[in-house]
């Protein structure tokens, strides 16, 4: 696996390259260095597929969110870039980061993960035409339920406050309301999610905030879970759409049964931290030292839209703005995908992001889109290097052999459940 910002950065966001449960999730990115390819060497990579580096670690997570940001922007993907994440669905309906044979079936020494399952459920849920393999995925999620209501990166892991929370988006964004989300034992994904709450007799600064999980009965403030925890407390997936309702205000003590309530407490929080540091988040990576971090600020930008606090996040989103070009051109779809993701939350053009179309950019980093919206938000489609749209030249050969004058084609999504 290549190293890059992404490939290292991944581990402590999400935990969704990992090969376990915490222990692996903090040793992910030294795992990585063992096994860098040769100097000029590069993995074979399957087609459909977006990105350059190697998929070990992260090629479900990765493509999943290259497909959502393209949705969430009018950008139909490529059959191929979707038929690609439907391969790798295991047959009870979990996926794992990557499988390099889909055509061998998985079997108990795959790790199926919770992260790569929630993100790639919501990537098909949104591109539709998927439903089986969207209800599939539901209900591995489902299985995989701790009794105390969350989930941890694997089934048997331990909860943590990043993995409940993209699942609790997958099953939301898959219709699922939040009255009704699955419970174990009577304990819900909120209950789940409170129990990493940094409760009201910590110092001031910590209140509010979320730990990535409880070490020996102990909670320390962790600025990624936090922001993973705004977003899954309000029954947020990774697309949300801007001008939500705002989350209620409560007190400290209060917030400790209610989940929104919560949700407001860690907004205010990341609003607290990153004002200290000029608007964004910093690094808490092995060996980083005064370093910012531009995925995690992305990840609070998308946490303080869910919360209904755009006012809140425009200054953070000024700050992706200038700072966030170098970062997402070494790290690839996913770090465009998270930009881009930003900056639908909060209203903004992700085509227009500072000097950069990240849109263009992140198509670039796969196979040629199907279709995408004109500036008159009609759908367009993509032309070969020929310059003939090649769905025309399909549409043309259909109206000829149904005797037809012509064809009218649309997106049309089916439903998911």
């Amino acid at each position: 696996m290549a190293i890059t910002a992404r490939s290292l950065a991944a581990p402590a966001r999400r935990c969704a390259a990992a090969l376990a449960a915490a222990v692996l999730c903090a040793a992910a990115a030294p795992a990585a260095v063992a096994d860098t390819p040769a100097p000029g060497a590069s993995p074979k990579l399957p087609k459909g597929l977006y990105g350059s580096t190697d998929p070990k670690y992260d090629g479900v997570w990765r493509q999943s969110l290259a497909l959502l940001a393209q949705d969430a922007t009018g950008v139909r993907p490529a059959d191929e870039a979707v038929d690609w994440l439907v391969g790798q669905q295991c047959a009870d309906g979990a996926f794992t980061a990557y499988r390099a044979d889909p055509k061998q079936d998985c079997d108990a020494k795959t790790l199926r993960d919770t992260n790569q399952t929630s993100a790639a459920v919501q990537a098909l849920a949104a591109v539709g035409g998927h439903s089986d393999a969207v209800r599939k995925g539901v209900s591995w999620l489902k299985s995989a339920q701790n009794d105390d209501g969350g989930w941890g990166s694997a089934a048997g892991a331990d909860s943590d406050a990043n993995s409940t929370s993209v699942v609790i988006g997958a099953l939301t964004a898959t219709g699922t309301k939040e009255a009704a989300l699955p419970k174990k034992d009577g304990r819900s994904p909120y209950d789940g999610l409170l129990a990493l709450r940094l409760g009201c007799d910590v110092r001031k600064a910590d209140r509010g905030a979320f730990a990535f999980q409880a070490k020996d009965g102990k909670l320390a403030a962790n600025d990624d879970a936090t922001a993973a925890a705004v977003t899954g407390a309000m029954g947020k997936g990774f697309v949300v759409a801007p001008d939500g309702p705002a989350a209620k205000k409560t007190s400290c003590e209060e917030a400790a049964e209610d989940a929104h309530g919560a949700a407001s407490g860690g907004a205010d929080h990341l609003v607290s931290v990153m004002a200290a540091h000029g608007h964004h988040l910093m690094s808490a990576m092995p060996g980083a030292e005064d370093q910012p971090d531009v995925g995690n600020t992305a990840d609070a930008v998308v946490a303080l839209a869910a919360a209904g606090r755009p006012d809140d996040a425009k200054r953070p989103l000024e700050w992706l703005r200038g700072h966030s070009a170098a970062w997402a051109k070494q790290s690839g779809p996913a770090a465009y995908a998270q930009l881009i993701l930003a900056a639908h939350a909060t209203g903004a053009d992700p085509r227009e992001f500072g000097s950069t179309d990240l849109v263009a950019k992140l198509n670039a980093t796969g196979p040629k889109p199907a279709a995408q919206q004109n500036a008159q938000g009609q759908e367009a489609e993509q032309k070969d290097e020929g310059g003939i749209s090649v769905w025309w030249v399909v549409l043309v050969g259909l109206a000829v052999g149904a005797g037809i004058g012509f064809l009218l084609s649309g997106r049309r999504k089916q439903n998911q459940l």
